[in-house]
């Protein structure tokens, strides 16, 4: 079942394009990945999606419902965290967090309680005094403390310690256990690649590559580390071997995924002792894409 549909999705400011043609769904319980740069358009797109503002063009539907006209119904299964929080200055954080909650239509005071512990949050200051860090965590456990169908996350961990987001990435597995649909925009490469089923690369306002992590790797090369009893000099002769260093009967090379029957037919004439593989990170793979590496 699609969650959220978007097709062809167009934002223009006056003569600027931001969104050129912004294409991918979101599944029923899946967590998908939204990277890219700071520009490339992954916030424009959410503020599409939650109805702030007005596409140009192209359609973005969620649960089926149009995200500008159906915005308000769309909400009450909704919950957002931006990666930049404002809040009621003069009002502490567990008003706050029991304000956002019964907005929601959310009783529920027990998960509420269990977040503010494990976020280590202390509720009875005042938000004027809170950190960046702080104000995340309040929206963060205001967001996971609802019972919402669908969880927007752009750039939810700024600010928070390695700690905090552990925290965080713990939270986002059990709501996927539970059949959640979540879209993750994030920096953190790491956070994506442990949490995402799927990865969409934005690009100048255009969505350029969409799949699992397993399908994506095709974009970029394996790294081999290789032992041989034989100097395997004969590496150096074979196409889709890039960055070779050969010292002794050890080398170290990266490889094009569709050229490893040759690489691996060259260098069993070298006896080979030990052969060790490592798949792209999503790292890789997005600055493949962004710097033709």
């Amino acid at each position: 079942m699609i969650i959220a549909e978007i097709k062809g999705l167009q934002k223009n400011y006056k003569s600027t394009p931001a969104l050129k043609n912004v294409t991918m769904e979101l599944n029923s319980g899946e967590v998908l990945g939204f990277i890219g740069p700071n520009g490339a358009g992954k916030s424009t797109t959410i503020r599409i999606l939650l109805g702030i503002i007005k596409s140009s063009g192209g359609t973005a539907k969620i649960f089926g419902k149009d995200v500008w006209k159906d915005s308000i119904e769309i909400h009450k299964q909704l919950a957002y965290v931006p990666g930049d929080v404002n809040l009621w200055p003069n009002l502490t954080g567990g008003e706050i967090i029991d304000l956002f909650m019964r907005l929601q239509g959310t009783k529920n005071n027990g998960r509420r309680d269990e977040l503010i512990q494990k976020f280590q949050l202390d509720p009875k200051k005042k938000a004027r005094t809170y950190s960046k860090g702080n104000r995340q965590k309040v929206a963060l456990i205001a967001a996971l403390a609802s019972n919402a169908e669908l969880y927007i996350f752009d750039e939810p961990t700024s600010g928070l310690d390695p700690l905090m987001e552990a925290v965080f990435q713990e939270e986002v597995e059990k709501l996927k256990g539970q059949g959640k649909s979540i879209l993750l925009s994030s920096h953190i490469l790491s956070e994506v690649e442990r949490l995402c089923d799927r990865v969409a690369i934005i690009r100048q306002g255009e969505v350029i590559e969409t799949g699992t992590l397993e399908e994506l790797r095709h974009l970029t090369r394996y790294q081999y580390r290789i032992t041989t009893k034989e100097n395997p000099v004969g590496l150096k002769q074979v196409s889709g071997v890039h960055d070779l260093v050969i010292n002794g009967n050890q080398a170290v090379f990266q490889a094009d995924s569709d050229r490893i029957d040759a690489i691996l037919e060259a260098i069993v004439p070298y006896h080979v002792v030990k052969l060790a593989s490592v798949p792209p990170t999503l790292e890789a793979l997005f600055m493949r894409h962004y710097t033709g590496k």
